[in-house]
């Protein structure tokens, strides 16, 4: 049980809870501008590109709603709002990642002149440069 608190402590005082909880709501911001936008800003102009035919509000029946009994139905528009709420959401994680992504290729390519390097990083590479000269020298003679 010690254990388990102390890799608790150690998750949580690292940052990565802080970091974690802040992409939570980020991504809950995120994902209301992206279902408002849908919702405001996608589905009206596919309305009127379809004689005013709300995607949102079909559904197939099932049962017809009755006195004292209420309506059963599959409301498949919604799904297809949320299906593409889902859509924009994904493609605009997966453009973020391949964005950071291609700066973390730029930082670990040692050879890379244009992001600077850090210090220890740099010592270390001129060493191995150094040692790779002095091999070649003991090699010949």
């Amino acid at each position: 049980m010690a254990s388990l608190y102390q890799e608790f402590k150690n998750f949580a005082i690292k940052g990565n809870m802080i970091d974690m909880a802040v992409g939570i709501i980020i991504g809950t911001a995120f994902n209301n501008v992206v279902s408002t936008l849908v919702k405001k800003v996608v589905m009206p102009p596919l309305s009127l590109l379809t004689d005013d035919v709300r995607l949102g509000d079909k559904k197939y029946i099932l049962r017809q709603a009755a006195e004292g009994v209420d309506e059963v139905a599959i409301g498949y528009g919604e799904l297809m709002e949320v299906l593409i709420d889902f859509l924009i959401i994904a493609f605009t994680i997966f453009v973020v990642i391949k964005f950071i992504n291609r700066f973390k290729k730029k930082s670990e390519d040692p050879k890379n002149k244009t992001v600077e390097t850090p210090k220890n990083i740099e010592l270390l590479s001129n060493i191995e440069k150094l040692m790779e000269e002095q091999n070649a020298m003991l090699k010949e003679k």
